[in-house]
C-alpha cells in the first residue's frame, strides 16, 4: 500500500514515521527547513512511548510528483483542508482512501466539495507533539491514537484493512461506529485551547485556580448543547468527562492551538470556538464563553494572517 502522509508536523510527522519505520512505503508532503532536514538526516522522533528514527525518508513539497496513493492522511492544520483538498485529485484513483485528522467538525464536509465522498474516512487523532526542530518531532502528552470510521457509520472491510496497517506499525487506532459522535466529543475537549490562549494558562494553571476552572466548565457545557441541537448523540455527563480528563494531562502542557496564538502564529480558532460561535447562531443556541474567547482572540488571528500568510 502506497501511504502519503501530507503535513509532517507533530501530528503527521509522528504517525507517519510510526508507519515507515514499520517498513510501510511512506512518502511526506513537507516545506522549508523541516523537508530539507527530512532529506538530508531522516526523521528522528522523541516520544514517552520510545525514542525511534527512520534513516530514509521519502518527502517532497510537491503534490503532483507524488502519484497515486492508496492511503492519504492528512495532518495538516484545520484551515489548511480547503487548500491541499483542491490538489489532491491527481494522487486519487477510485478506491484511494483519504483519512482527515484534523481538529474541529467541518474537514469531512470541506473535502466534500472537491473530492468524491467515497473516497473520504473521518478520522481524528490524539496526541500532544510538535516539530522541536527541522526534522525532529516531539511527543511529549497521551498515548497516540487514531480514531477512524465510515462516515455512514457501517463497518467496513476497507477500514479494517486500515486498522490492521496501523496495527502492524505499533499505532494505537479504534474504529469508530459513530465517528461525526467521536469528532465532537474531541471538538468539545479542544476548544479549552482558546481559553488556555486567553488565560496565558497551562493545562494545570488552568484547573487548579477556581475562577478559571470554572470557565472551562461552562464553555464544555455550552458546546455540549450546541451538539445536542445539532443532533450528535453524546450522552449528558460528557462534560464532567472533559474535565476529569483533563484534569491528568501533564501540569506544564497546552495546545497547539494555545502555542500558535502565543507565539503570533495563524491558528485554528476559526475552526474551534468560532465555529461553536457561528453553528450557536445557526441553532439558536447561546455560546457566551466561546463568543469571548473567539473575539479575544480574533485581532491577534487577523494580525497573524497578515504577516504570517
Amino acid at each position: 500500500m502506497k501511504i502519503v502522509v501530507i503535513g509532517a508536523g507533530g501530528v503527521g510527522g509522528y504517525f507517519g514515521g510510526k508507519l515507515a519505520k514499520a517498513g510501510f512505503d511512506v512518502t511526506f508532503l513537507a516545506r522549508g527547513a523541516h523537508l530539507e532536514a527530512m532529506k538530508v538526516n531522516g526523521l528522528t522522533v522523541k516520544s514517552l512511548q520510545g525514542d525511534f528514527h527512520v534513516d530514509q525518508v521519502q518527502a517532497t513539497d510537491s503534490i503532483s510528483g507524488i502519484g497515486q496513493a492508496d492511503l492519504i492522511i492528512l495532518g495538516v492544520k484545520a484551515w489548511q483542508i480547503k487548500e491541499i483538498a483542491k490538489d489532491l485529485k491527481p494522487i486519487l484513483h477510485a478506491d484511494t482512501l483519504v483519512l482527515p485528522l484534523q481538529n474541529g467538525v467541518l474537514a469531512i464536509d470541506e473535502l466534500k466539495e472537491y473530492i468524491p465522498g467515497h473516497n473520504i474516512l473521518g478520522g481524528l487523532c490524539r496526541i500532544i507533539s510538535k516539530i522541536d526542530a527541522p526534522g525532529v518531532i516531539n511527543h511529549f502528552g497521551v498515548v497516540p491514537t487514531i480514531v477512524f470510521g465510515e462516515t455512514d457509520k457501517s463497518r467496513s472491510e476497507r477500514t479494517q484493512q486500515v486498522k490492521t496497517i496501523f496495527d502492524k506499525a505499533g499505532i494505537e487506532s479504534q474504529l469508530s461506529d459513530d465517528i461525526y459522535a467521536d469528532l465532537w466529543k474531541k471538538f468539545t475537549s479542544i476548544c479549552i485551547s482558546g481559553l488556555l490562549a486567553v488565560s496565558r494558562t497551562t493545562y494545570g494553571e488552568l484547573r487548579e485556580l477556581k475562577e478559571t476552572r470554572q470557565l472551562m466548565v461552562e464553555l464544555l457545557r455550552e458546546i455540549h448543547q450546541l451538539s445536542q441541537k445539532v443532533g450528535i448523540d453524546i450522552q449528558p455527563d460528557f462534560p464532567d468527562k472533559v474535565v476529569a480528563f483533563i484534569d491528568t494531562l501533564p501540569y506544564d502542557s497546552t495546545a497547539s492551538l494555545t502555542r500558535d496564538v502565543l507565539q503570533g502564529k495563524p491558528s485554528e480558532i476559526e475552526y474551534q470556538n468560532g465555529t461553536v460561535v457561528r453553528l450557536g447562531e445557526i441553532y439558536g443556541v447561546d455560546t457566551p464563553v466561546n463568543r469571548f474567547i473567539y473575539s479575544s482572540i480574533l485581532p491577534m488571528e487577523i494580525k497573524a494572517r497578515k504577516v504570517k500568510v
